[in-house]
């Protein structure tokens, strides 16, 4: 042979080339795939010769401070779809069968698309098709023998044994998941809800069960318990309290919350109307939202003159008044050429301290604030928390609403002073209440007590956490003094407490719609702590948009408070003191006004009503005892729609005619009274002139003539 040529040299050469290059491309495709790619491909192999079937694991419960169970898991059943063990013909059988179970609630095209398994664009081994259903259904499934392809298997199902109790505090969860949706449910689901665990089940390649195959079975991991501060009992007492509320005045919604006084432990919480977590309307998703939302923590309002405790706590501790202090109300404060009034156009004459927080006098409160000035104040507004979320462990908490102080002028900081131009949620005006009257701390409010494993093992435990100090002791010790002075002697009268020691403040705001005031809409509320000499409860009812008379006023939430308070302090042991002469409240309901008002007038009670027909409700009930001097509240089904507290200049009645004199009179939220024993023609006197302000809820006596 001879030698090679210079041409088939090169033919080697590219032909090795190529087979190197080729035989490392090889080389490094198997090693992507077998080792890069290993799980992948491995992972596919699985799910091919293995089917993998989740086992639900058990949510935890969710307890109150004495251990009663307010959430807890129960087994139920799942229906599981395995299309490859589902012949073609088959297909329209079992999907109209399944469809034929009224429980499941599916409709045969929905069936269809997971038992076709055309639900996907890439064919699925197992579809859950209903989960957390009852044994009785799930029997129904396996009478009817559909093959292997249609699969029952447990689950949980979540259930709420008190129903409606706790529903915002509570939420629910999903019915796809199981997980938490809203409230606790939601807030905490991470630890609720467990770790699912496995079976896995060798098959063939058409996907059946292999009768002596490997199967292996990982275990679920059980959810946490978790343990909250809030007592069943208390909070039953809370929304009793509020359906009363939300019924005799007619009310939008009506609101609640008891918090421990010294730790900042939530006791109940509540908002009305509510819902049952067991069966939610979920196919009204703003009906949803709208009931389970929990207000107390998430709606800012202005809390009117409830936040006079907090101005009259900062005023004192600031050094800007003493206890010596005086204002002189004319009904109305000028600040820098604007008229500010006060709720009593009338004025309320010369009034010390402790008589400015009784009659709840907008203008002292006006004085405190002025004498505070802006940066003193908002150094006492932000250290009692206003303006930052609490850090309750409550989801969808609002931080309220504070104007930066740059933007706050002398006009602005007059009203903050009496509980307008600035707005808060509940929580934060109970948890700054709380500092005002404890001592001076500001506590943070928590709801959950400890978190359990599944197994009782402890893994967290609160501990009640002191904030800030925010005043003085000497400068608490003077709030709580006045404010039981406002129960006993003050606005605050409806929510004394037969042998207990009450404080308080009245509140009554007004609500804004598109950024005007909303004319007739008010929210009425009432904060009460007891036993006002060492707090340990303090509770906050708010009734919105309330529909009842004027004449009851403040006390729309107040006689509320009183109830929840009353029951709360005994069930927890605190024994009735004191000599206070009391007396028992008397069926009143069907008589008229006239025939209640003597009747509580021999027992040394108070009527209050508004129209003069035949009753219908009474606050308190009868049967409760009452301290003697009490207003006990007639409701008529006359009772005309609220007014806001204040007066009306008076109109002149003279020439019209009975009726239109009682329904003009009716409509300024004043009563209506004749002197004399013709009533026929046409009015021809009238008590106050016209022109002069007379308070709302006041009896005008008119006379009548021949013409």
């Amino acid at each position: 042979m001879g030698k090679p040529t210079k041409l088939s040299r090169r033919r080697v050469f590219w032909c090795s080339l190529f087979v190197a290059v080729a035989f490392l491309f090889v080389l490094g495709k198997l090693v992507f795939i077998q080792i890069i790619q290993a799980d992948k491909y491995q992972s596919e192999a699985l799910s091919q010769w293995m089917r993998n079937t989740a086992v639900s694991a058990k949510r935890g419960k969710i307890m109150d401070i004495n251990g009663t169970v307010l959430a807890e898991s129960a087994t139920a059943y799942k229906v599981l779809i395995w299309p490859n063990q589902i012949s073609k013909d088959d297909w329209e059988r079992v999907s109209q069968e399944l469809a034929n179970i009224e429980e499941l609630n599916l409709s045969y095209e929905y069936i269809y698309k997971r038992v076709s398994n055309t639900l996907t664009e890439k064919p699925l081994n197992e579809i859950v098709l209903a989960r957390q259903l009852e044994r009785e259904v799930a029997d129904k499934i396996t009478a009817l023998q559909l093959g292997p392809g249609v699969v029952i298997t447990t689950d949980t199902k979540r259930y709420y044994p008190y129903g409606s109790l706790f529903s915002q505090v509570l939420g629910f969860t999903n019915k796809v998941e199981g997980n938490g949706q809203e409230g606790i449910e939601l807030k905490y689901n991470k630890y609720l809800a467990g770790i699912d665990g496995r079976v896995l089940t060798e098959r063939d390649r058409d996907g059946h069960s292999i009768a002596y195959g490997t199967q292996e079975y990982i275990p679920p991991e059980d959810g946490n318990d978790l343990v909250l501060t809030v007592d069943s009992v208390i909070q039953a007492f809370l929304e009793k309290a509020l359906d009363n509320a939300l019924k005799v005045n007619r009310a939008k919604s009506a609101q609640g919350i008891i918090m421990n006084a010294k730790t900042g432990a939530i006791v109940a919480m509540a908002t009305l109307p509510s819902f049952d977590p067991n069966d939610p309307p979920r196919n009204d998703t703003e009906l949803l939202s709208a009931l389970s939302r929990n207000r107390i923590v998430a709606d800012a309002y202005e809390p009117g003159s409830t936040f006079k405790i907090i101005t009259l706590a900062s005023a004192l501790d600031s050094g800007a008044i003493s206890r010596n202090f005086t204002a002189h109300c004319s009904g109305a404060r000028y600040v820098n050429g604007q008229r500010i009034k006060c709720w009593r156009s009338g004025g309320h004459g010369t009034l010390n301290l402790t008589q400015s927080a009784e009659n709840s006098c907008n203008s002292a409160f006006i004085d405190m604030a002025l004498a505070m000035g802006t940066p003193k104040f908002y150094e006492y507004i932000y250290r009692f928390g206003f303006g930052s979320t609490t850090g309750s462990g409550l989801g969808s908490e609002s931080s309220g609403i504070v104007t930066h102080q740059k933007y706050i002028k002398d006009t602005d900081i007059a009203r903050i002073g009496f509980g307008q131009s600035i707005a808060v949620t509940p929580l934060q005006l109970v948890t700054a209440t709380a500092a005002a009257v404890n001592g001076g701390n500001l506590m943070q409010p928590y709801i959950i007590e400890k978190i359990l494993t599944a197994d009782g093992q402890e893994i967290y435990s609160a501990k009640p956490t002191v904030v800030r100090k925010v005043i003085s002791e000497a400068t608490s010790q003077t709030v709580r003094e006045i404010l039981e002075s406002v129960v006993v002697n003050g606005s605050g009268r409806n929510a004394q407490v037969p042998g207990y020691r009450i404080g308080g403040k009245t509140g009554t705001a007004q609500k804004y719609e598109n950024g005007a005031i909303a004319q007739g809409k008010l929210v009425a509320s009432f904060i009460g702590v007891a036993p006002i000499d060492d707090p340990e409860y303090i509770c906050l009812i708010l009734v919105d948009e309330p529909q009842v008379g004027v004449i009851f006023g403040s006390t729309v939430a107040a006689p509320f408070v009183k109830q929840v308070l009353e029951e709360t302090l005994r069930y927890a042991g605190f024994k009735p003191e004191g000599s206070e002469e009391m007396v028992e409240v008397p069926y009143l309901i069907g008589k008229t006004v006239a025939e209640a008002r003597e009747i509580l007038e021999d027992l040394g009670l108070n009527a209050c009503f508004q129209a003069t027909d035949r009753i219908v409700n009474q606050i308190p009930q009868a049967g409760e005892l009452a301290i003697k001097g009490t207003d006990v509240l007639l409701y008529t089904e006359s009772t005309s729609v609220v007014i806001t507290e204040d007066t009306v200049t008076m109109i002149s009645l003279i020439g019209m005619t009975r009726l239109e004199a009682y329904d003009k009179l009716k409509e300024m939220g004043l009563l209506m009274e004749v002197s004399g024993t013709y009533s026929g023609g046409l009015v021809s006197w009238q008590s106050v002139g016209y022109g002069k302000e007379v308070e709302v809820g006041s009896t005008i006596t008119v006379k009548f003539g021949s013409e």
